[in-house]
């Protein structure tokens, strides 16, 4: 069961979602798109990995930044820089022995993706 799932306030528009789906792997589940062609909400799924995001909700604040656990770091950000990410920093190995890298997506969220798996012991 999936308990937290990360949410895209506002901006989020057919760039970002190209990116999420053939930069990062994600399939859409659920799309419902206004009369004007914006997307209103849209649930996206890759693996137990869950996001949601629109611009059908008002939004409280500046949208959060998202952490994506990937086998192959270099590959996937190369991926998402193909699809229209902006390069924050390129893949590096952490102290923790772990690989991570971080860029921005065309509505500028943050994304960070690693090979460190949050909840586990190290």
């Amino acid at each position: 069961m999936t308990t937290l799932v990360p949410y895209l306030t506002l901006g989020l528009g057919d760039a970002t979602l190209r990116l999420l789906t053939d930069g990062l792997g994600f399939e859409v589940v659920t799309e419902q798109r206004g009369d004007d062609g914006a997307i209103g909400h849209i649930e996206l799924r890759r693996g137990d990995a869950i996001v949601m995001g629109g611009t059908g909700e008002p939004s409280i604040g500046t949208s959060p930044g998202l952490y994506l656990v990937v086998d192959d770091v270099d590959a996937m950000y190369e991926a998402a820089l193909a699809a229209g990410a902006t390069p924050g920093y390129p893949p590096e190995d952490t102290l923790w022995g772990t690989r991570r890298a971080r860029f921005t997506d065309p509505d500028g969220h943050e994304w960070s993706i690693g090979t460190y798996q949050p909840g586990s012991a190290r």
